[in-house]
């Protein structure tokens, strides 16, 4: 089962940083570097998740994952397209998939993830995305359509939209700009934890 806070960030360090409060579901979402860097950022990542309890997931680059012995792969849609699946169930890792409509739904259910992520639910400045915002009430349909795995919201998450998911169907709510961009990312993940665990 998935956390319910579900924090994204760009590299190792904020791994270290984000699992000494107590977050337990890390994704780390590495972006223009070369392999070996990635593969170094990986491995720092997942020794200090290992040290804290915590689930690392690597965004996109699968064979670091696998080479360095990670658990867990989120794969976005052009990656589900490059991945090779085969050689991630053999090695025993369990796999996220991003969609944002139906038809990406239906590519990502085809590789039978572990887990569904939906967005963006609201708008976000992160990135220009070519889909409009989702909302909240998306997330009930996508929870019909993939049975008993977990749902993840993302997009546009301050923790009070987050909790409006979590209530709405979502089982996670992944969060990037609100916590790596706030002033104190610490003290806000903290209070992410707290409000986020205390969902029933």
């Amino acid at each position: 089962m998935l956390d319910r806070f579900y924090p994204v960030v760009p590299d190792a360090d904020w791994v270290t940083r984000l699992v000494s409060v107590g977050t337990r579901l890390i994704q780390l979402r590495i972006k223009d570097q070369p392999d070996d860097e990635i593969r170094r950022q990986v491995r720092q990542a997942k020794l200090a998740c290992a040290a804290s309890g915590a689930q690392l997931i690597v965004n996109d680059h699968w064979q670091a994952a696998i080479d360095e012995g990670c658990d867990y792969v989120h794969l976005g849609q052009e990656d589900l397209l490059d991945a090779d699946i085969k050689a991630l169930r053999k090695a025993g890792l369990s796999i996220g998939v991003s969609t944002h409509d139906h038809a990406e739904l239906e590519k990502g259910l085809a590789v039978d993830p572990d887990y569904v992520a939906l967005g963006p639910i609201y708008p976000t400045k992160l990135k220009q995305m070519p889909w409009a915002p989702q909302g909240v009430e998306r997330l009930a349909e996508w929870k019909r359509l993939i049975g008993k795995r977990p749902l993840v919201a993302i997009g546009g998450l301050t923790l009070d939209r987050a909790l409006l998911c979590l209530a709405g169907g979502a089982d996670s709510a992944a969060v990037v700009g609100d916590v790596v961009n706030h002033a104190d990312p610490l003290g806000q993940a903290r209070a992410w934890i707290t409000a986020t665990r205390g969902v029933s």
